[in-house]
């Protein structure tokens, strides 16, 4: 294939392909949350990440890590210790990622060709050694969500019963923040910190319209997942689009077709006769 003979190409895909897996797998629990923008939140707050990293002249992808998780457990801190709504402390997070990330990057003097990289993704220019940061946090994200299901499941799905039935709550909902602030920072070189949020929504909704049952769900939604992305990337390079804004209407199309798929059976189902 045409395709595979660059090789900034080869590795744009391998990392579409982590990031296809990594952001579905955690966003099927901020869904059972009713958390879906919180992959937005992180993205926002990381953004004042990668500022500190073009500030402090490091890397803007561990500083990004470090900034984005500390940000999610001052939140889930927030929602869990006071009456402030998860809603309000999500706005929080929006609101000072943006204006953090603004006021660093003014005071480092970078230019909005590095920032614009971050914000919507610069998946062709993934380098060796990107790539080998974005496999091992992606590893980490799916040992976690894989790994830990049940339990992940179980504080998602009743945190009141999860709480009598003895598991760590506070300390699952701490975990499950950093794995989403971890996950919004490997998917940031593909679809960028704008847009991330939807890669960990949107296969999981589409994948929900024709499953049932949690494992059923998960496992579409990380196929769908892996299918957008490395199909979105590689059809940017055909249709010379911007891969992250690629990757993200593919997905909405995925889901659309998913819509009508199930609309269609409910229909049949309906009208035939038992």
């Amino acid at each position: 294939m045409e395709i595979l003979q660059y090789d900034f190409m080869v590795r744009a895909l391998i990392a579409a392909l982590l990031v296809g897996l990594t952001a579905p797998a955690v966003g099927i629990y901020l869904v059972q949350r009713r958390m879906a923008l919180m992959g937005d939140g992180i993205g926002h707050i990381a953004l004042t990440g990668v500022a500190a990293g073009f500030f402090f002249n490091t890397s803007p992808v561990w500083t990004a890590v470090i900034v984005a998780a500390l940000g999610g457990i001052i939140v889930e801190l927030i929602r869990s210790s006071t009456r402030t709504s998860g809603d309000v402390a999500l706005a929080m997070l929006f609101y000072g990622g943006i204006a953090g990330g603004v006021l660093l990057m003014g005071l480092a003097d970078t230019s909005n060709v590095n920032l614009m990289s971050y914000l919507f993704g610069s998946l062709l220019t993934t380098s060796a050694e990107d790539l080998w940061v974005i496999g091992g946090l992606a590893m980490a994200v799916l040992a976690v969500t894989l790994g830990g299901r049940k339990m992940l499941f179980a504080i998602c799905h009743d945190e009141e019963y999860a709480k009598v039935a003895g598991l760590p709550v506070r300390f699952l909902n701490l975990l499950l923040v950093v794995t989403a602030a971890v996950t919004v920072t490997v998917a940031m070189r593909v679809v960028g910190l704008l847009l991330v949020s939807a890669l960990m929504v949107v296969p999981v909704a589409a994948a929900s319209q024709l499953t049932r049952g949690f494992m059923a769900t998960l496992a579409l939604a990380l196929t769908i997942g892996v299918l957008v992305s490395v199909g979105g990337a590689g059809g940017s390079f055909y249709l010379d689009t911007a891969p992250g804004a690629t990757i993200v209407v593919t997905a909405i199309a995925v889901f659309l077709i998913t819509g009508s798929l199930a609309a269609f059976a409910k229909a049949v189902r309906r009208w035939t006769p038992q």
